[in-house]
């Protein structure tokens, strides 16, 4: 098994810039210690942003153009066993690569770890952007036109656990508990521990699966610790609890078939903290992935 790095350089999702140079440093901050494939796709630099209120489909063409073309990709590269490491860019890249990693492995499972249940609808958006929509899209809550390039099954709700969310609109709310999906909040991680959290997330989402997507959302650490993201929630979780998120994470490699890391936006950052989590972060997961490649040689 090979680790891939591939960069989604967009921020179409949100309404605010920045976030589509994430990748851009981040790899070139891998330079110094990552010698596997890297692959990249950039945002098209003369699309100009919808900002309009009232757009609910803000860049909607433009975001399936992008994801059409990184989930190609991606599928592409998973047939030569390639485990891929996404780096956003806003949320909506996980679109592309949560279902791609379904195309691979057919029935999976999802850990969203995000501040937001990301689970809005074209109907629910009260922000028209798409960022807020993907988790809907990839278990098949409505969304269709999110993922009109993938023509396998989607991801099902009940393989889905959100960690982290503090922050859900009112009517996205009724769509999260409509589908099924299981949410654990801050103050559940706060009151009982990432490990039992995550234990429990692990099992949910590996029930009769063939593995587990994870999508880490940088934002579900609080701001006063990772302020270099787009969409900021105060009383997020500090920087071991997500530290530890990661280490649970590792032990479960042996489930884990695909990895995101999104919504570092290097504009917002201080003194470069978020973007030194992050590289912590992606560093753990490409030798985990490292070591579960030695293991899988092994067994042969």
């Amino acid at each position: 098994m090979k680790t891939l790095i591939v960069g989604a350089e967009s921020d179409l999702g949100v309404h605010i810039d920045g976030a589509h140079l994430g990748p851009v440093q981040l790899i070139n901050d891998l330079k110094g210690f990552y010698n596997g494939e890297v692959i990249s796709f950039h945002q098209d630099e003369s699309i100009i942003k919808s900002r309009n209120l009232s757009d609910r489909r803000k860049n909607e063409f433009e975001i399936d153009k992008f994801n059409t073309n990184l989930y190609n990709a991606i599928v592409e590269k998973t047939k030569e066993d390639y485990f891929p490491i996404l780096l956003g860019g806003d949320h909506s890249v996980a679109v592309a690569s949560a279902l791609a990693s379904v195309k691979k492995n057919n029935e999976i499972g999802i850990i969203w770890i995000d501040a937001h249940t990301d689970y809005n609808t074209f109907e629910t958006t009260i922000t028209g952007n798409i960022h807020g929509l993907p988790l809907a899209a990839i278990t098949g809550y409505k969304c269709n036109e999110l993922r009109y390039f993938h023509d396998g099954p989607t991801i099902q709700p009940s393989k889905c656990v959100i960690v982290g969310a503090r922050s859900i609109d009112d009517a996205e709310k009724d769509n999260v508990r409509y589908a099924g999906v299981k949410v654990f909040s801050t103050e559940d991680i706060k009151n009982r521990g990432v490990k039992a959290i995550m234990d429990e997330a692990f099992e949910i989402a590996g029930y009769k699966t063939n593995g587990i997507h994870i999508s880490y959302d940088l934002d579900v650490i609080d701001p006063e610790v990772a302020p270099g993201v787009s969409v900021p929630e105060l009383d997020g979780l500090s920087e071991d609890d997500a530290m530890t998120i990661n280490e649970e994470i590792m032990k479960h490699m042996d489930q884990v078939v695909s990895f995101d890391l999104v919504e570092f936006n290097p504009l917002r950052d201080i003194n470069r903290k978020t973007e030194q989590i992050a590289i912590n972060i992606i560093a753990q997961i490409i030798k985990a992935v490292e070591q579960k490649g030695q293991k899988k040689e092994t067994n042969y």
